[in-house]
């Protein structure tokens, strides 16, 4: 017995380097590689014929091809129990000053803070201007975008301390310590400069510009005089816009950072609808520029990108303030969407598509490239 087992084994080896040898003959085969094939399956016949497949045989071996799957429809992971609309109105919220005194246009620290508070327990999250006006709205499933924009860039929006910290009180220092305690409540605002030295701090310009890029905030302009565009003709509407567009991208050290939104110092705009086209588009010294979006003063929420009403270049705001506000500020509307929220847009949470309840398609424009999901509110489905 213990003859014929030995026999079989031998055969069994055998027939093994039989096949190694015809492999390696039709494959060419290197010393090398015959010798780990060789080592691999004389393993192989001691453990009875069992043959582990390594990485490498693996890699050689033949693969299957996987039938051809059809892409995964975005609308499915959409969480309709959030009852997302992204029909609805988004805040644009317009500051100008910290300060230790709150007046009609400066917000003590404490109060600031408190705003974002609110907005935050209420469920409202910051996007860039940019993401807003384009329609690519990151904002996460169930929240409500809103964008935080500041004029005029004086000290107490970014100031460097002298021993070159940031000041905790300057709006960028309380945004990014609000931020760093709420990770969920993105470091989105957009400061609009006039000037020729933003933010007040001689020689810091360009570093300051530059950091506000880098921490993914943005910088918009906010002309070059702070000048009234109501009675401004052709040359100097285009001069204002064009000089400071050229100006502060002259300072970012970030490459093919464009400045291209605007915020109309005291809402002034021209009412010759030639000279409104300037706000646009126009060129100063042959130079061109152009703004995605142009910002007005007050003083109601702005409608969806994707409303057929939605206008980029003249786009509403809201004060962000308690103080004269004509019961048309930020509390204002807090409360309004509180007892109003089918007014309020929500967010499905995935910027290539538009969800809106059913009913409400009627108002959006076309869509360039999104894709639309129409649903039907559960209180309709009930009543059917």
């Amino acid at each position: 017995m213990k003859g014929r087992r030995e026999r079989k084994k031998a055969a069994g080896r055998a027939l093994l380097w039989l096949g190694v040898l015809l492999l390696l003959a039709g494959c060419g085969g290197s010393p090398g590689r015959e010798i780990q094939k060789r080592d691999h399956l004389e393993e192989a016949a001691a453990n009875g014929g069992k043959v582990e497949a390594s990485e490498e045989a693996m890699a050689e071996a033949p693969q299957e091809e996987e039938p051809n799957q059809e892409p995964a429809d975005p609308r499915e992971s959409i969480d309709l129990s959030l009852k997302p609309d992204e029909s609805g109105k988004v805040m644009v919220l317009m500051y100008h000053n910290i300060g230790p005194e709150e007046k009609e246009w400066v917000r003590t620290p404490e109060n600031f803070l408190k705003d974002l508070e609110v907005l935050y327990e209420k469920g409202y999250r910051p996007v860039s201007l940019t993401d807003f006006v384009t329609g690519r709205i990151p904002t996460e499933a169930g929240k409500t975008p809103v964008v935080i924009t500041f004029d005029d860039g004086n000290l107490n929006n970014f100031e460097y301390l002298e021993d070159g910290s940031l000041n905790p009180l300057s709006a960028v220092g309380l945004l990014l310590a609000f931020h760093e305690e709420h990770t969920d409540f993105p470091l989105e605002a957009t400061f609009f400069l006039d000037g020729s030295q933003p933010f007040r701090q001689q020689g810091m310009e360009g570093k300051k510009l530059d950091f506000l890029i880098e921490k993914g905030m943005d910088v918009g302009n906010h002309t070059k005089g702070h000048d009234n565009l109501s009675k401004a003709d052709g040359a100097k509407i285009q001069q204002a816009i064009g000089a400071q567009a050229q100006f502060l991208e002259g300072l970012i050290g970030q490459e093919g950072y464009r400045v291209e939104t605007l915020a109309l110092p005291y809402g002034g705009r021209p009412k010759d609808e030639a000279l409104k086209a300037y706000l646009g588009a126009g060129s100063f010294e042959g130079v061109p520029y152009g703004n995605i979006a142009v910002l007005n003063v007050g003083w109601h929420p702005a409608h969806s990108p994707y409303d057929s009403r939605f206008d980029p270049l003249s786009i509403p705001r809201i004060r962000a303030s308690e103080m004269k506000v004509d019961n048309v500020g930020l509390y204002n509307y807090l409360e309004y969407f509180d007892k109003h929220p089918e007014e309020r847009f929500v967010s499905d949470g995935n910027p290539e598509v538009v969800t809106v309840p059913e009913g409400k398609q009627e108002r959006l424009k076309e869509l360039d490239g999104m894709q639309l999901y129409i649903y039907q509110n559960q209180q309709e489905k009930e009543m059917e």
